[in-house]
């Protein structure tokens, strides 16, 4: 069962109960950590629970800031999964 979209209402508040913004349609969130070394170990420690989602982030790293987009592209738009990846991200950051 494909997820259903969020409607403009439920994103606005979802996006501001879990501290991230809407951009280009996306959820999205940027992460500041003290160096390369726990940037690049939140990906990885969050990689391992991404995977048994079966749910994958659109994200970058440079340095210290890791850069995340989620959206459910077979969706068209932001669902339940993507908050769900987003409280995830949220816990182990």
């Amino acid at each position: 069962m494909k997820p259903q979209k969020l409607s403009p209402q439920e994103l606005d508040s979802v996006a501001a109960e879990i501290g991230w913004t809407l951009r280009d349609g996306k959820l999205h969130r940027d992460f500041q950590f003290a160096d390369f070394a726990r940037a690049f170990g939140f990906m990885t420690t969050a990689a391992i629970q991404i995977e048994k989602m079966n749910h994958h982030p659109e994200w970058s790293n440079v340095y210290n800031r890791v850069s995340v987009d989620l959206v459910t592209h077979d969706a068209g738009g932001v669902t339940s999964k993507d908050v769900e990846l987003a409280r995830l991200l949220n816990d182990i950051a």
